[in-house]
């Protein structure tokens, strides 16, 4: 009787250490899960790649390649000369053109035939092919940035829509700035962006309080627009159609945190356990 009364004991103990041990790794499953979704939106809202269609900022940036986007700095610092950024196409609000950021708020920016100057500084831009200088638009004379919006040009001055064109780019327009290409695998220009601040040493504060020559900003798109004379290079998030998207890219290294933050857990329960 005694053996009996044993062996159900034993039997109801077994069950409940299978039950805690199934409780155990039901809960582990579910935090991994937790853990990397919530990586995966943090990280999703931190960067988006593009994919570039068109050759306006050659040779910087070539057709058909893959950035990868950086939409959280700006929220911690403004935009800076130099840096190429994505932003919604004041002249196409359902477009994302790039460019590069010229001038800032308050610069005061002059172009004459492929000579560009910010403050009265000339620019010896080194991003800029010498065979691609040019400007197919109307001289620029003491052109004042107004607050709160950019003047961009992109890197092939011969064939690019830019701000000569269609004005300045609002701030709240800006998605944010490219940092990386990524593919295809190879390319000249593969990895981070090279930094270019050096370019703008020089420059510094516009003395020129105020001018009749403001850039214009356009909100919407114009009736007549002048952007299909030219090379325009506009860029599309790429997770529509393209194998490496943003959320195939992402999805893995938030798995491998998960999976890694599950093995510590059941190695820290099998030492318990020992």
């Amino acid at each position: 009787m005694s053996f009996t009364w044993t062996e159900r004991r034993g039997k109801a103990v077994d069950l409940e250490f299978d039950f805690e041990k199934r409780y155990r790794l039901f809960r582990e499953i579910i935090e991994t899960l937790v853990l990397t979704v919530l990586m995966f939106l943090v990280i999703r809202l931190a960067v988006q790649n593009f994919n570039i269609d068109g050759m306006s900022m050659e040779p910087s940036l070539h057709n058909q390649e893959l950035v990868i986007v950086d939409k959280w700095s700006y929220f911690f610092h403004a935009p800076g000369r130099g840096d190429v950024v994505v932003f919604v196409a004041p002249p196409n609000p359902t477009q994302d053109y790039i460019k590069r950021i010229v001038g800032l708020p308050g610069d005061v920016v002059t172009i004459q035939d492929t000579r560009v100057s910010v403050n009265n500084r000339q620019l010896t831009e080194s991003y800029v092919d010498p065979r691609r200088q040019g400007n197919p638009y109307a001289p620029i004379n003491n052109m004042v940035i107004p607050q709160g919006a950019y003047f961009v040009l992109g890197d092939n001055r011969n064939g690019s829509s830019d701000s000569r064109d269609w004005g300045c780019v609002p701030q709240q327009n800006i998605i944010g700035r490219a940092a990386l290409v990524y593919w295809p695998l190879g390319q000249d220009n593969f990895g981070f962006l090279p930094g270019v601040s050096s370019v703008y040493n020089n420059v510094g504060q516009s003395t020129q309080a105020t001018s009749n020559n403001l850039c214009p900003i356009r909100h919407v798109q114009p009736a007549a627009s002048t952007t299909s004379q030219h090379n325009q290079i506009t860029v599309t998030p790429s997770d529509q159609s393209n194998p490496l998207s943003t959320a195939s890219m992402l999805l893995l290294p938030c798995l491998y945190v998960g999976l890694t933050h599950r093995r510590r857990r059941h190695h820290h329960v099998q030492e318990e356990c020992s």
